[in-house]
């Protein structure tokens, strides 16, 4: 894996810092270039397991040795605290494990607050009547929204992440929870300017606001803008008023048709066809394709990778990363889809207990398994799952579209040597190396 950097390390948390502008390449402090980067990294996976353990809370449950480790985690990286990175590598893997803490949390608190997921085939495009938008991760805050427009005469779109809400039972059940606009959360200037509709922002993955519709976009929970107006506890009155007074969208052609909702229940109820299409050579490779979708151009290989995988595999999917392939129609094999969206980011734990549970069906350890990763990746939750699988001490998985920046030679070097972490090359050639070819 070659990198070029920029700067050996950039630091400028403290008064010593040199020139009183950073540290780039040594810290006043002693400390080195790679503990720094791994401070860096540390910070990036907290952060990422602040957002699930965020959504988790909101629904009313918490994890005390969770927070416990987050405060030991934070003052970790403060000046002259710590200085080894071996412990770092260490403090990395048991956030990793933490945020499978985490999201088995958010996982609890989804299905007992809702239901656990069942497949549901959700439309593409608008319908007559006026809407309301909804994007981000928040299934609190779409619940409120729902409970709030109910018999209002008022649509209620989701949009990116918010599109597995509609696998749940008791977000489902709502009949004004109508469809799907737009797809990943960078098309969302383009989205929201199309559709003349109420945008309530729930959660990461808002942008700035393009003036064509600023003043009909709010935020709720984290979620802030500036010059938007913001929502408190969940009284979405002056959304509800907005989309109507913005009237009716206009009826338009379905774009597709987007399947979602593939609890783990679901997955494992097709284990014993499952391990029959195994042995017989019909399914010969499981995939999981997911993570952080982005506007990179490099990001177009996923979709050159799934349109190119032989149909005896079959692509486990999650977080925005799907909508580069989602709408493809891979059929199946023998009943068992070909496409199995499994939701959200906040949903990895999902795919951690499928592998577990093939493991246990198959009667192999986790990397025997005929199954392969590959991750794309953007932001802090993206690291903070990384460091999931790799505290799972997974070996072999793909990662891009570009390699992280945090990471330099030495720290590259120790991902490649103890996890054979793989940088994502030529599409046709990495599907030759995953199938043995």
């Amino acid at each position: 894996m070659e990198k070029k950097e920029a700067l050996d390390m950039f630091c400028y948390q403290c008064s010593q810092t040199s020139r009183g502008t950073g540290c780039t390449i040594r810290g006043v402090c002693g400390k080195e270039p790679t503990v720094a980067r791994l401070q860096d990294n540390l910070l990036f996976a907290i952060k990422g397991i602040s957002a699930y353990l965020y959504h988790a809370r909101e629904l009313g449950y918490t994890n005390e040795e969770v927070d416990a480790f987050i405060e030991r985690g934070f003052y970790s990286t403060l000046t002259n605290v710590n200085f080894d990175p071996s412990k770092f590598v260490e403090l990395a893997l048991e956030a990793g494990n933490m945020n499978i803490k985490t999201m088995q949390l958010l996982k609890k608190a989804h299905i007992e607050s809702y239901g656990e997921p069942v497949p549901v085939e959700v439309p593409v495009g608008a319908i007559k009547g006026p809407g309301i938008l909804a994007t981000g991760h928040s299934l609190k805050a779409l619940e409120e929204l729902l409970k709030q427009t109910e018999g209002k005469g008022i649509n209620v779109y989701t949009h990116s992440e918010l599109l597995p809400a509609h696998g749940y039972p008791g977000l489902k059940k709502y009949n004004h929870l109508v469809g799907q606009l737009g797809g990943a959360w960078f098309d969302q200037k383009q989205t929201f300017t199309k559709y003349p509709v109420a945008v309530v922002g729930t959660s990461n993955c808002v942008l700035i606001p393009k003036d064509e519709y600023k003043e009909r976009m709010f935020t709720v929970g984290v979620a802030e803008l500036p010059g938007v107006q913001h929502i408190e506890n969940y009284d979405f009155t002056p959304v509800i008023e907005k989309a109507l007074e913005l009237g009716d969208l206009e009826e338009e052609p379905k774009e597709s048709t987007l399947t979602t909702g593939f609890g783990a229940s679901t997955i494992l109820s097709l284990a014993p066809k499952i391990k029959e299409l195994v042995e017989s050579g019909k399914i010969k490779q499981f995939i999981l394709v997911g993570g952080c979708d982005s506007p990179l151009a490099q990001a177009k290989y996923y979709t050159e990778f799934v349109e190119k995988l032989p149909d005896t595999t079959v692509v486990l999917t999650l977080a925005c990363g799907k909508y580069r392939f989602n709408a493809m129609d891979l059929g199946d094999i023998e009943g068992v889809p070909r496409l199995i969206d499994i939701g959200q980011c906040n949903d990895a734990i999902v795919a951690v207990d499928v592998a577990v549970a093939l493991t246990e069906l198959f009667g192999v350890e986790l990397n025997e398994l005929p199954l392969t990763i590959v991750l794309s990746w953007m932001e802090q939750k993206a690291a903070a799952i990384l460091w999931s699988l790799l505290a799972l001490d997974i070996k072999g998985m793909y990662i891009g579209p570009i390699l992280p920046g945090w990471a330099n030679d030495d720290i590259l070097n120790v991902l490649v040597e103890n996890f054979d972490l793989r940088p994502i090359g030529d599409a046709e050639e990495d599907i030759k190396t995953i199938m043995g070819q």
